[in-house]
């Protein structure tokens, strides 16, 4: 069996990035790496996840129950790990996710009430571990970014045009509880936190990458 490491963090904050860089640093030392990224855009097994973020099921990410969008996220994942990666990980290979079931974690417990989070992550982890059977992550690499800071990134991103966001990116503050949700699950499950912002800004690519890096060397 391979290894599972997981880059999680909200929108914004730089995953992709350092999914990147963390998959071409462990094949520059010689490991047999695959990323991928969920939700997967170019499966159709996403479909039900671009209606909700478009706001076919309703106008706020909160019109959904996080039940229901959990296992709109889940299908597309065990449909990714079934048809992509599941060979290459069984037979020894290392997997980079950028995003998994940790950003229903994050996500989805951000329209519940604090009370009703472990209850909601017990079912959440059962139901795509067990369940589903897709594999647990060995680590979970938490890129811990202000919101007010990511935000301004992703505008910059989009040229200035908010409509581009979808229903998540474009509200501030269902971005600012799951920060406070994601803060919990990390605190909960022991993942590695790597803080992104200092001094109301984000912290060099450079930097950040280090830090993943270190972390990785350990899991490793």
């Amino acid at each position: 069996m391979g290894k599972l490491i997981v880059i999680e963090g909200l929108d914004g904050s730089g995953k992709h990035t350092q999914a990147v860089l963390l998959k071409e640093w462990l094949e520059s030392i010689g490991k047999s790496v695959k990323m991928v990224s969920f939700p997967n855009y170019d499966s159709p097994s996403s479909s039900l996840v671009k209606m909700y973020l478009a706001g076919d099921f309703g106008k706020n990410a909160d019109s959904v129950s996080p039940y229901a969008a959990s296992a709109f996220y889940a299908v597309d994942r065990f449909a990714s790990f079934r048809t992509d990666w599941q060979d290459f990980y069984e037979n020894g290979g290392i997997i980079i996710a950028d995003r998994y079931t940790t950003s229903n974690a994050v996500h989805q417990c951000s329209k519940l009430s604090p009370d009703q989070w472990d209850g909601f992550l017990e079912w959440l982890f059962e139901f795509e571990y067990k369940y589903m059977g897709i594999p647990e992550p060995d680590n979970v690499i938490y890129l811990r970014a202000d919101p007010e800071i990511s935000q301004k990134l992703m505008t910059g991103r989009y040229n200035s045009d908010e409509t581009k966001k979808d229903i998540h990116e474009r509200d501030v503050d269902y971005m600012r509880r799951s920060q406070v949700s994601a803060d919990y699950c990390a605190r909960k499950f022991g993942w590695s936190i790597v803080e992104c912002t200092e001094n109301n800004a984000m912290r060099s690519v450079g930097e950040i990458s280090r830090e993943v890096k270190n972390i990785t060397e350990n899991i490793l």
